[in-house]
């Protein structure tokens, strides 16, 4: 296990800059996840960690020792690529010794460590196939093993399961969980799918354009997002966004309404709001019921029925925004229907004109 510290840690390419000053610690056994929008830098920071691009400025340390300067097979760092890079002629047991018979390990020390590697796994019966006899969730498997056999300080996964199908990332993503619990290692991983990201997580590393927008734990990152970014790439169908104006400020919460939206105090911290000032009202499409009588009016524009649950695209009738709403999924509504989305306070965020939210309350553990 080691730990890994990050100090204004900047990458450009030229005039180009992709990391803009990250400044992140990572704790000794802990299961971090970068996520972000394509280009935002997540698999930039990855490979400057593992020291296959230069840092331009700022210290990285790992065990609080800088390695800026160290080659990326001393860093005590291993990592498992999106591609799953095998020798297509090696057979899975000479792909997963070949890093230690470089490294100049014994032929003893070589078969014990990938055969406990291959034990971890569950892939000690395919050691004498070759990659090509493989499914895509054995060839990752193979991948890991190849990284388990190295003992890293720290291991780096780059987007392993985007070439899988939906099954296959669902019993690999728990595989991987499986072996932080029994390995107990350092490990960063990157992805863009948020259900990775939240069930893998121990804390998520929210990027964007080469900044840090908020590192939390999974549900801090769901229900206290400090800014409008976070708010909005954290969930799955994401946050809906109106504009509404704050009508009056109060210790407990501030007093919002719009044409269509009717008087609601949202209870958040209400420090720098300003009366009359336009802010933005965030609600989750789980956290939104139905109800014909109070709520904001909107048009039925499309239903997505998935057996346990029901998805409604709407029109909002003041202004034609698109809400979405995740509903039960025997809930009697179709297409072209007009209705009413209702939710409670308590489940509201609230955001200022620079996109910082009103914090609400912290989460009861």
């Amino acid at each position: 296990m080691a730990s890994l510290i990050m100090r204004d840690v900047r990458k450009s390419f030229g005039q180009v800059h992709i990391i803009k000053g990250v400044d992140l610690d990572i704790r000794h056994g802990e299961f971090v996840v970068f996520v972000g929008p394509s280009g935002c830098g997540k698999s930039t920071l990855l490979r400057m960690i593992a020291g296959l691009e230069e840092i331009t400025s700022g210290e990285m340390l790992i065990d609080d020792k800088v390695c800026n300067d160290i080659a990326p097979k001393d860093r005590g760092i291993a990592m498992v690529f999106q591609s799953y890079a095998l020798y297509p002629h090696k057979s899975v047991y000479a792909n997963m010794a070949f890093a230690l018979e470089i490294a100049g390990f014994s032929k003893a020390e070589i078969a014990d460590k990938v055969q406990k590697a291959a034990k971890i796994l569950h892939i000690e019966h395919l050691l004498d196939r070759k990659p090509g006899q493989l499914s895509g969730g054995q060839r990752q498997r193979v991948a890991i093993g190849r990284a388990i056999v190295r003992e890293p300080k720290i291991f780096l996964f780059d987007e392993p399961l985007s070439n899988l199908d939906a099954a296959l990332r669902v019993s690999t993503r728990a595989e991987i969980a499986k072996l932080h619990e029994d390995l107990g290692s350092t490990m960063i991983y990157v992805t863009h799918d948020q259900v990775e990201a939240m069930t893998l997580a121990d804390r998520i590393v929210v990027l964007e354009a080469g900044f840090v927008r908020q590192v939390g734990a999974p549900l801090e990152l769901y229900h206290r997002p400090q800014n409008l970014f976070v708010a909005g790439f954290i969930g799955s169908p994401k946050m809906n966004f109106m504009t509404v104006q704050a009508k009056v400020i109060a210790t407990g919460g501030i007093t919002i309404e719009s044409a269509d939206v009717p008087a609601i105090t949202i209870p958040v911290d209400s420090t720098g709001a300003v009366a009359g000032a336009e802010v933005t009202l965030g609600i989750r499409p789980e956290h939104i019921h139905l109800d014909d009588s109070t709520g904001v009016p909107v048009t039925v524009d499309f239903v997505e029925r998935l057996g346990h649950q029901t998805i409604i695209q709407a029109k909002r009738s003041s202004d034609d925004t698109t809400l979405i709403a995740v509903l039960d999924g025997d809930v009697p509504v179709k297409a072209g229907q007009t209705t009413r989305f209702a939710f409670a306070a308590s489940d509201c965020h609230l955001f200022n004109g620079e996109g910082n939210a009103f914090m609400r309350p912290p989460m009861a553990i």
